[in-house]
């Protein structure tokens, strides 16, 4: 997502290039293109993620933009005045009653599948994945996502807990 800035006087008012290229931006027009890409269902939540990954995949420009936005214009709430969440948590809360979702606040659930979602976007603190990679680690992502937010959403029958790992200072070189 290219936005021509002929004016060094928009770049300065905005602090820098992508700042300016926001503002030349429609908001309304980039919060549909992210979230209206990838359908909702909150019947199923996984496939609902698996899009989103394949989505960030595709257009890993909107996730950049929207990981600025987040950073630099809008650090806490909605990432857009205008983004209208409540059909989602309505869905989610219909599918709770139902049985069919794990209870819990739906505004929680949504957040955090959407950051399952995002774990190998351009805006991941991990690893950020291209569209270039083989297939076949696409796939195995893709299978990872799907079982897990599976298992984040799907109620269970008897209260679970959980415990700790002990610390490691070096989680990705655990013995």
């Amino acid at each position: 997502m290219q936005v021509a800035v002929a004016d060094a006087a928009v770049v300065d008012a905005y602090g820098d290039v992508v700042g300016a290229q926001v503002a030349a931006l429609d908001r309304d027009s980039l919060q549909a293109s992210s979230a209206g890409a990838v359908p909702f269902d909150a019947e199923d939540l996984a496939a609902w993620a698996v899009a989103m990954f394949d989505e960030n995949l595709r257009r890993p420009d909107l996730a950049r933009l929207m990981g600025w936005i987040r950073l630099e214009q809008r650090r806490t709430g909605l990432l857009f005045d205008s983004l209208d969440l409540q059909p989602k948590l309505a869905a989610v809360a219909a599918a709770q009653a139902a049985g069919r979702v794990r209870a819990g606040d739906p505004a929680d659930l949504l957040a955090l599948v959407v950051a399952m979602a995002s774990a190998w976007s351009p805006t991941s603190g991990a690893y950020a994945a291209t569209a270039d990679e083989p297939a076949a680690d696409h796939d195995r992502r893709r299978t990872m996502l799907r079982e897990s937010v599976q298992r984040a959403v799907t109620p269970q029958d008897e209260p679970t807990t959980t415990t700790a790992a002990p610390y490691c200072a070096n989680p990705y070189n655990a013995p």
